[in-house]
């Protein structure tokens, strides 16, 4: 008998499922996932900074889902030992190390060419250009690669994954047309806000992204993030059976933890190896908060935007912003406490030499960002039961500060440069082009039929899909006009075939259907 939580969509073979454990079918899931192309193509997928501009030390999605899928293992393996503070919650809920493993090793297979740049891109270019009402979001597009796009002999769609790993992938589990109006008048989930502007909203670097393109939901409730697209709702549905309604399991909640501590910590690590952190800039920030505090504070909201805001103002600003967003957690002491470690541990320690490949430098980063891991590993706690806006675990009080501010160096001191809001302004070009050429070939009646043969079958993958929404009309999910199926086939198809390319193949891509022969050879077969 197959335990619940080991249930696969499709039935497998009992020679491969059912003379092997709980633990083993886990594992199986685990090494579908790290055996896939999807995965493989990560270590051409920017994480912050491109490698070609920063050297190939420079982290790459890939490099950070392995890293993810190490911190989130300790922590799961930690939870074993009963002095830990999250053993009862994972003899409550089950804590499987595998499973945790497995869905850190999925949780970027959705991301597009160029980092969150792309996600945010794909999203109006899905929404405005090609009519699809619920866009483009990493999160689902991963969620559609484990459920529809990738593929094992065992099944006709997709990896067949276990119902525990499909869910311990599903970080925002619900749709962009999710029925939020259910959650009342308190707070929200992590993704989604009010259009009113209260407390709510996703966090990190990735809550921008989908920010960016939030469509409403229902009740005055935007979805800004979200694990499925209507396509795949019900396949989510099933994988979460008896989990409460847009609550993450807990092998979810202990990946999302793992994904901030670790892009939190390399993020720094890739600045500082670039050269991107200037001593003196986080300096002047950083010391500039922690001496005029108290003056800051007196300061409004719009003063602290000026250009010419007095130093620590940005501290401020993201001070201010906790509070609205995340009261629960919030605090201005520990706020005060997390500006001052950050501070000696950075200003006055690893910026103090700048980076040069030495050896002396090497060790000086990896001192650093072992003893932050190890930290902060250490520091993860039960959440506080009900609170919507985290998981069933977090980190306590001074830790999740220290986290908030870490990230605060890669928002404020990279995202904003103007030569990589210049480059990323091209790159935007780069995959509008993509997705409009590939759009027109598609739908030329003269020259469709030389349409490379995987993005025909992603076309025809979507359109089935949609078809099949007004035939079996799950609940919760619109059921398209029987007019738009064929367009919104299209659409999916194209952002589907896009978002699988590197971001080398995104640019070859664009090019040639430019009609610029530079690169045209790099394609190869790829197409």
């Amino acid at each position: 008998m197959i335990p619940e939580r080991a249930r696969r969509r499709v039935a497998e073979p009992t020679s491969s499922i059912e003379v092997i454990g709980e633990h083993s079918q886990f594992r199986l899931d685990l090494e579908r996932i790290r055996f896939s192309p999807y995965f493989s193509r990560l270590s051409a997928v920017t994480q912050v900074i491109a490698q070609p501009g920063a050297g190939p030390l420079i982290h790459n999605r890939l490099t950070h889902s392995i890293k993810v899928t190490a911190v989130a293992r300790a922590i799961a393996v930690g939870f074993a030992d009963p002095a830990s503070p999250g053993h009862d919650l994972a003899v409550e809920h089950g804590c499987d190390a595998v499973v945790v493993q497995a869905a850190a090793s999925a949780h970027d297979l959705g991301h597009p060419p160029f980092g969150h740049l792309g996600e945010r891109v794909l999203d109006r270019l899905a929404r405005e250009s090609l009519g699809l009402p619920d866009g483009f979001e990493g999160n689902a597009q991963t969620y559609r690669i484990i459920a529809s796009l990738d593929v094992t002999e065992t099944s006709p769609h997709g990896l067949n994954l276990t119902a525990a790993v499909r869910a311990a992938t599903a970080k925002y589990p619900w749709t962009r047309f999710a029925d939020a109006a259910a959650l009342g008048t308190g707070p929200l989930p992590r993704g989604m806000r009010r259009s009113d502007g209260g407390p709510s909203g996703a966090s990190g670097a990735s809550g921008a992204a989908g920010a960016a393109g939030a469509a409403g939901a229902s009740g005055g409730i935007e979805v800004a993030k979200f694990s499925a697209y209507d396509l795949d709702a019900a396949d989510l549905a099933a994988a979460r059976n008896g989990l409460p309604p847009f609550a993450q399991s807990l092998e979810c909640s202990v990946m999302d933890l793992a994904d901030d501590i670790a892009y939190s910590i390399h993020d720094v690590d890739d600045f500082y190896r670039a050269g991107l952190l200037s001593q003196g800039a986080v300096a002047r920030e950083f010391r500039g908060w922690l001496d005029g505090s108290a003056a800051l504070r007196d300061l409004d909201d719009e003063a602290l935007v000026l250009r010419t805001a007095p130093p620590g103002a940005a501290l401020e600003g993201l001070r201010r912003k906790l509070r609205h967003s995340d009261p629960w957690i919030a605090d201005d002491e520990a706020f005060a406490e997390a500006v001052a470690v950050v501070a000696g541990d950075l200003v006055d320690g690893l910026l103090a030499i700048p980076f040069d490949g030495s050896i002396a430098a090497e060790r000086a980063l990896s001192s650093f960002t072992n003893r932050w891991i190890n930290h902060l590993q250490s520091s993860v706690v039960p959440a506080p039961a009900g609170e919507a806006r985290t998981g069933l675990v977090t980190l306590d009080r001074l830790a999740w500060h220290e986290v908030e501010v870490l990230k605060f160096l890669h928002r404020h001191f990279i995202l904003d440069r103007a030569d990589i809001a210049l480059y990323q302004r091209g790159l935007s070009r780069v995959l509008t082009r993509a997705v409009k050429g590939l759009t027109a070939w598609v739908t030329d009646d003269v020259d469709r039929h030389r349409v490379p043969v995987r993005l025909k079958e992603l076309v025809e993958l979507a359109t089935d899909g949609y078809a099949a929404l007004r035939t079996e009309r799950p609940e919760g999910v619109p059921v398209p006009a029987a007019d738009d199926v064929l367009s919104l086939g299209v659409g999916r198809g194209v952002i589907d075939y896009v978002a699988s390319l590197s971001d080398d193949q995104a640019l070859a891509v664009s090019e040639a259907i430019d009609g610029r022969p530079d690169r045209l050879w790099d394609i190869g077969q790829n197409l």
